[in-house]
């Protein structure tokens, strides 16, 4: 008997190192994981000069923009199909970019600004076993931009005005909504089952159309439009927490 009792604690000792040693099964088939952490935009940015398309057709030669970084907060909701095959979603608050004048604009400094959203959807596959530690992955997706709060300064409304006789005349922007493809990779640790950190990066080969609508000029109401690339390269550094 004191033989018997005297192998409870050897026992005891093996199974917590066996749990400690057992890889916990992070992301395996049937898990929710949410991650909330901070979206870093870097656009790969150009733009075509401006086009006046009505009342007559000319370009303003040498006109040209730049847009900004942008910060924001970013959640993630991610569901594994199989061990290695998921789905997320991403989502955030809307970021705010600035657009900077280039060429012949670069005088007027800020053009303007806009908030914009771009909720997206990525098929992800991610290598190695559930229980691994380090899994690296890749995706593929979609996302759909749209803009709102779209504001041009007072500074380059007047640009836009003098060019058409009336430094006075108000100019208003509309940007075009458009739906993108979304390239991703990265990496996630899982510092135990349920809590872990994320770094993904994304490219999205992404432009717009920018549409201006200045009145009250000399011609009356002109119309204008130019095209901006924005093509952003996205980085998303998270914390996770499976459920």
């Amino acid at each position: 008997m004191k033989k018997q009792f005297s192998l409870l604690p050897k026992i005891a000792a093996l199974s917590v190192m066996a749990a400690f040693a057992a890889p916990a099964m992070a992301q395996s088939a049937g898990s929710n994981i949410v991650n909330l952490g901070w979206f870093h935009f870097t656009p790969r940015d150009s733009s075509d000069p401006i086009r006046v398309t009505s009342p007559l057709q000319t370009t303003l030669a040498g006109s040209g923009s730049s847009v900004s970084n942008a910060d924001t907060v970013g959640f993630a909701f991610t569901h594994f199909f199989t061990d290695n095959v998921a789905l997320t979603a991403d989502l955030g608050i809307p970021p705010t970019f600035k657009l900077n004048g280039s060429g012949t604009l670069a005088g007027v400094g800020e053009l303007g600004s806009a908030k914009q959203w771009s909720p997206a959807l990525v098929a992800k596959y991610y290598f190695g076993e559930a229980k691994s530690a380090f899994r690296p992955f890749v995706g593929l997706g979609i996302t759909y931009v749209w803009y709102d709060d779209v504001n041009l300064t007072s500074n380059f409304q007047r640009t836009i005005g003098t060019r058409f006789g009336n430094p006075n005349s108000p100019t208003s922007a509309n940007l075009s909504s458009s739906w993108a493809p979304v390239f991703n990779l990265g990496g996630v640790y899982n510092i135990d089952d349920k809590w872990s950190v994320g770094l993904s990066v994304s490219y999205i080969p992404l432009k717009t159309k920018a549409e201006l609508t200045t009145t009250n000029t000399a011609l009356g109401t002109v119309r204008s439009e130019t095209e901006v690339k924005i093509n952003p390269v996205v980085t998303f550094l998270s914390v996770g927490y499976k459920f």
